[in-house]
């Protein structure tokens, strides 16, 4: 797999993980508690962020996209640095590659109002009309 595809698939996975975690998603261990889709996004920047001779651009960018969760920009700019990290290291991209390989986490949704969850707690609607009520 080439890094731009490995970034894209690592996204998801990156970002439930800084969801869960926040800035300690750098260097927390494996939490029993979070859901698999945390806990490998967890693992891949751990494994990322050992990778780099300097983590500090990484870092602020865990930092800033924990700040502001909602801001697109700040969760562009966290890719743009697992990009740069993937494009500069084949070996990183292949083992990461294998971590995505490994996991037991599959989601795909293709089409209009598709809807891909690991575990729901709530309502999901895709209905443009729809009437939820309790």
């Amino acid at each position: 797999m080439d890094a731009l595809t490995v970034a894209g698939e690592i996204a998801p996975y990156i970002t439930a993980a800084v969801g869960t975690y926040g800035t300690a998603v750098l260097t927390r261990a494996t939490d029993a508690s979070a859901d698999a889709t945390a806990n490998l996004g967890r693992r891949i920047l751990q494994r990322i962020r050992g990778n780099q001779q300097d983590p500090a651009e990484l870092d602020q960018a865990v930092a800033e996209a924990v700040e502001a969760p909602e801001d697109e920009d700040f969760q562009a700019m966290l890719r743009v640095q697992i990009k740069r990290a993937l494009l500069a290291d084949a070996e990183l991209t292949a083992d990461i590659a294998r971590l995505l390989s490994q996991s037991p986490v599959t989601l795909t949704a293709s089409g209009e109002g598709s809807v891909a969850v690991q575990h729901n707690s709530g309502v999901i609607s895709t209905g443009s009309n729809a009437q939820i009520q309790r």
